[in-house]
């Protein structure tokens, strides 16, 4: 297929918002089974030597960095804690330049994807500028950064985490950065700025399913109440609240739907419905050689009915746009 010579795998997971019903569930590579429960030998030595692994239902147990769908998480944050309001600008030269107290002559670079400019909170988001959320999720001269405790704080708010709580289905939980999960896994290298800039863009150690993503977005579409995803229509709803002021998540989906008016999530500005979206890519390899390619949205924007998630696993560099036409 189209799909298969392009990509190594692709999730799909879309919930009606306002209740958490699911609506579509997807998984690729796909099995018959059919053929599994014949037992046949040769289809199911093929199945079990696939590197693409066909039987891992990535929607609900797939972990994957997030890359930038993030970003609208970390600006709500950053709103609800005073920590920057939406009109402040920061600027992106295309890099963020930290001095060396040691050796001046080698600073740590973090790199932006482009120059930017000045943003603002909802041009940072529809640009999706890395400079502007290294600033606010770690700080930089002037400007204060939300600092990881609180990332990790409003990941969790945000479902990330923990059990989606999909009945009948196992749901891995994923991985957040902390001082405490950088020593556990990396002992005696202490934290640093630099791994909260990289939390705060969705990379480092930051993993998440398919079913977590659909599941945030859907609560910053829907004002804030993070539901219980079900599979049957009409049931008891189960939702918390996400204690987040509601002119912190307008600014949010204002910027996901300049995204798609005008910047990196183009590719579903549709004529027949408006779309509010956020893209993310999440290098991965031990050469970075390939990424997971993600979009996040809901819609329609003015009264929103639909959350959606969908991963492109290990696609090729370049595969941006390919990846969220698909």
């Amino acid at each position: 297929s189209r799909a298969d010579n392009f990509i190594h795998a692709v999730d799909d997971v879309s919930l009606q918002l306002k209740r958490g019903e699911v609506i579509a569930l997807v998984s690729y590579p796909e099995y018959s089974p059919q053929d599994v429960s014949l037992g046949k030998k040769d289809v199911l030595i093929a199945l079990n030597e696939d590197e693409r692994l066909p039987f891992l239902d990535r929607a609900v147990d797939g972990l994957y960095a997030p890359g930038s769908i993030v970003k609208p998480i970390v600006a709500a944050a950053a709103l609800q804690e005073g920590v920057i309001d939406e009109q402040t600008e920061i600027l992106s030269t295309g890099a963020l330049t930290i001095p060396n107290p040691y050796d001046p002559t080698k600073p740590t670079i973090f790199r932006d994807w482009k120059a930017h400019g000045n943003t603002d909170m909802r041009e940072a988001i529809a640009v999706s500028s890395d400079v502007y959320f290294y600033v606010v999720g770690g700080g930089f001269e002037g400007q204060r950064g939300l600092g990881i405790a609180n990332l990790e704080k409003y990941f969790r708010l945000f479902g990330y985490g923990s059990d989606a709580g999909l009945r009948g289905f196992s749901s891995k939980t994923g991985s957040i950065p902390s001082p405490a999960w950088k020593e556990e896994n990396f002992p005696g290298d202490p934290w640093r700025v630099g791994n909260t800039y990289h939390t705060a863009i969705g990379q480092y150690g930051l993993q998440i399913t398919p079913l977590q993503a659909a599941r945030a977005i859907a609560a910053i579409a829907n004002g804030g109440r993070l539901m219980r995803p079900t599979l049957i229509a009409s049931s008891t709803l189960a939702s918390q609240s996400i204690p987040v002021q509601q002119s912190a998540l307008q600014v949010v989906r204002e910027g996901m739907r300049k995204a798609v008016e005008g910047g990196t999530a183009a590719a579903v500005n549709l004529p027949f419905v408006q779309v509010a979206a956020k893209t993310g890519t999440a290098q991965v390899g031990s050469q970075n050689e390939n990424m997971n390619s993600w979009m996040i949205g809901f819609f329609p924007y003015e009264d929103p009915k639909y959350a959606y998630a969908v991963v492109l696993e290990r696609a090729p560099p370049g595969a941006e746009r390919r990846a969220a036409e698909l």
